[in-house]
């Protein structure tokens, strides 16, 4: 009796999740939460017939070189900038990814930074936990209200759209946003309007990103355009990392060019530039935007289907990213 197919999981992940796979494949599972090292990564992807990735993990052609019985690359992420998709081609491997529903989660975690930076959850927290509470002051870590506030979007895809409905109904903010494509539902529904990109960081009292990474918005915002916003604007990330100079960033917030930001992705993941991490008016959080227990699952589910439907159903698998 042949052998049932290997599949590498590159992290730990709740077995309960890939039940259906478990029946089909054999699974070797990176026992630790943290990512192997480039030399465990590789002498694994040699001996997979499946290697199921996440975001850290670089699967370039010396993978796919290395391993010829390679069926599938199965990503653990919605995104796949970790893949040589060219390699992949090269090599006739199916690259997929997990685009689940996890728009609301994402853009949950958009306004709960929004609401950290501009009511300073943050400082406070810290403020009380150092000890430094004596009394009420009137004067103490005075923020915004959102009702009436203009929210700047770029970017309205499912996360971006999501976000819209939350802050309009939410909290009353007015809405613009800048999208290569017309988005006439948010018009409709919620008042947003098109504007161009500079307009909207002029205009914008919290601006949040939720483009995908592409070679047209790699450094998207930078100095100029930081010097276009607010002193008392806040910018959100959720999107990539490096859709944002993370150098000019920590400049304008050191200089008060703007007023804070609520980070949840770095350019250069999992490090922050230089004294990033040490300024009081941003907030950080490790790329958790999407971390719930449904939106983990989905992930591992999806990923599951991809793979079974190489392995099992012999078609080409439902989320293969297009070459």
């Amino acid at each position: 009796m042949p052998q049932k197919p290997l599949v590498y999981i590159t992290r730990k992940i709740n077995e309960e999740w890939i039940g259906e796979l478990k029946k089909h494949c054999r699974i070797k599972m990176n026992p630790k939460r943290t990512p192997p090292t480039r030399a465990q990564f590789l002498a694994n992807a040699k001996t997979a017939d499946v290697l199921v990735p996440s975001l850290v993990e670089k699967v370039d052609e010396e993978v796919f070189r290395a391993n010829p019985k390679l069926k599938i690359v199965a990503n653990y992420a919605v995104g796949f900038d970790n893949i040589d998709l060219k390699a992949a081609k090269k090599y006739g491997i199916p690259v997929t990814n997990t685009p689940g529903d996890y728009a609301e989660a994402v853009a949950e975690h958009a306004m709960a930074l929004l609401l950290a930076c501009g009511r300073r959850i943050v400082e406070g927290d810290c403020y009380v936990r150092a000890g430094k509470y004596k009394c009420w002051d009137p004067l103490l870590f005075l923020g915004s209200e959102l009702r009436g506030k203009t929210l700047g979007i770029i970017g309205t895809g499912r996360i971006g759209s999501w976000l819209v409905q939350i802050a309009k109904h939410g909290f009353g903010m007015d809405i613009l946003y800048y999208d290569v494509v017309r988005n006439k539902n948010i018009e409709k529904d919620f008042g947003a309007k098109k504007v161009s990109l500079a307009e909207l960081l002029k205009k914008s009292d919290y601006v949040s990103v939720h483009v995908p990474l592409l070679p047209s918005t790699r450094h998207l915002l930078g100095d100029k355009e930081f010097k276009l916003m607010k002193p008392t604007a806040y910018l959100i990330n959720t999107s990539r990392g490096p859709v944002i100079d993370e150098k000019a960033l920590a400049r304008a917030l050191r200089n008060k060019t703007i007023a804070g930001a609520g980070l949840d992705v770095f350019e250069f993941e999992p490090k922050q530039v230089p004294g990033l991490n040490k300024l009081s008016n941003v907030v950080l959080t490790p790329h958790t935007a999407s971390a719930t227990f449904f939106s983990r699952q989905q992930m591992a589910e999806i990923a599951t289907e991809n793979i079974l439907d190489v392995l099992v159903r012999k078609t080409r698998p439902r989320n293969e990213v297009k070459i």
